[in-house]
């Protein structure tokens, strides 16, 4: 694949200007006190521009979507030979969203989205679409259907991951703990009876 050109470069650099601006005014101000016009002037662009590049106010926040997206599914489909999809995942984890949580802003953006009513359903609705497109990677990597209910329960068990994993003093060996889960299931944690 070759590198993009100058075209592509401007145009992700503008892309990522707008959701920088756009993401210091809710912080600074709160979300529903940010226009589209207070986004584009902050960023030096217009309002066409700003529209041209994200949907709408709640897409700027999650700018990042769509690539998350691709590099979940990317993590099965394009995983080494002879490794697991559940240790692909568990790699990808790791790799992706540990970064994220340990961000200096992660709480404020966290405490953003959740104090915000459209940032939450937006962020469940990206959930959804997220552990669909995973769930279908997982089905196509071991030729089950599409709909296969272990593929489905696997990935939104993998989506859960960083959530159950977020307030842990040690959030790699939360992860961990809950990947180690997955791949020996309930029954080799819980105790044995009388034990």
């Amino acid at each position: 694949m070759s590198p993009p050109g100058r075209r592509e470069r401007k145009k992700a650099a503008t892309r990522q200007a707008i959701a920088d601006a756009a993401l210091q005014l809710f912080l600074a101000r709160g979300y529903d006190q940010v226009s589209i016009r207070d986004i584009a002037d902050a960023a030096d662009v217009s309002t066409t521009t700003v529209f041209k590049h994200f949907s709408g106010k709640e897409a700027l926040v999650f700018d990042q979507d769509a690539d998350r997206e691709a590099r979940l599914v990317a993590a099965v489909r394009e995983r080494a030979p002879g490794e697991s999809v559940l240790d692909a995942l568990r790699r990808h984890v790791l790799a992706s969203w540990l970064p994220i949580a340990e961000h200096p802003q992660a709480a404020e953006f966290t405490e953003l989205v959740d104090a915000t009513p459209a940032l939450r359903a937006y962020a469940e609705r990206m959930w959804t679409r997220h552990a669909g497109s995973l769930g279908a990677a997982i089905a196509a990597e071991i030729g089950a259907g599409a709909d296969d209910l272990a593929c489905v329960a696997l990935a939104r068990f993998v989506l859960e991951i960083p959530a159950l994993a977020h307030g842990r003093p040690d959030r790699r060996a939360a992860v961990e703990t809950l990947f180690d889960l997955l791949a020996r299931g309930w029954d080799s944690h819980e105790p044995a009876p009388g034990s």
